[in-house]
């Protein structure tokens, strides 16, 4: 059986709800089966995309209302979607309390840390010390950016090595993780690159864009196989419940 794989829409363009290929893409090459999870305002079909679903992915996007973290919009903050933050941080809090399998990516690494109580440099100027270009320019997608080390211990560290090049597409970053969630990577000018939550049978967000590297990285590919097997497990799990 494959296991259901929810992919939470990135967000809107103009009236429409979308989700960029690359992650469907990912997902069915590692798999799973993809499902798409449109933007709803309803408590009951958040429980019906629980029920069905047995891993989530949350994808990149636009920047997170900074008032859902604390705090006063500040220069350098980008376009956001009050009603889009909302919705996933209900189902982010929703899928880390059933246990259930989630990967983050990029603006979806910033849902999971807002969702356990963290906060977001709003913008990379406003780090304190020099920061690295982390919006790169380069034609392709796939393309590596900078390196990135992995935490000792760190569940990531298993899955994709202790040193990663990695592509960069992003303007903002973690500054202070969530209750219960340790920092898993970091680049070279210290920048948090990635999440765990500890205690949690799969929660992991990165900052970059594995699904962009699929193709080319052994490593990304792994990263998924990783997040597809677990939400099997899920799958199977369920399916022993219900006999």
């Amino acid at each position: 059986m494959e296991p259901k794989i929810g992919i939470v829409v990135c967000g809107f363009t103009q009236d429409r709800q979308f989700v960029t290929n690359s992650y469907i893409q990912s997902v069915r090459y590692s798999k799973g089966l993809p499902v798409i999870l449109p933007l709803v305002r309803s408590d009951h079909v958040i429980d019906e995309y629980m029920n069905l679903c047995d891993g989530f992915l949350f994808c990149g996007g636009e920047d997170i209302t900074p008032l859902l973290f604390g705090e006063e919009p500040q220069n350098g903050n980008g376009k956001t979607d009050i009603t889009v933050d909302l919705f996933q941080i209900r189902l982010m809090k929703r899928i880390l309390t059933s246990g259930k399998s989630v990967l983050a990516i990029c603006r979806g690494m910033q849902i999971l840390s807002v969702a356990c109580g963290g906060t977001i440099w709003q913008d990379m100027s406003l780090i304190p010390g020099k920061t690295l270009n982390h919006m790169q320019q380069s034609a392709c997608r796939s393309e590596v950016s900078h390196r990135i080390r992995m935490e000792r211990g760190s569940r990531l560290r298993q899955y994709v090595g202790s040193c990663l090049y990695v592509n960069s597409f992003h303007h903002q970053a973690v500054n202070h993780p969530g209750k219960g969630v340790t920092v898993s990577a970091r680049a070279q000018d210290h920048t948090i690159e990635a999440i765990e939550l500890g205690g949690h049978p799969f929660a992991v967000g990165v900052q970059w864009h594995p699904e962009c590297m699929y193709r080319t990285s052994p490593e990304m590919r792994n990263l998924f196989h990783e997040f597809v097997a677990h939400s099997l497990i899920n799958s199977e799990h369920a399916g022993h419940t219900s006999l």
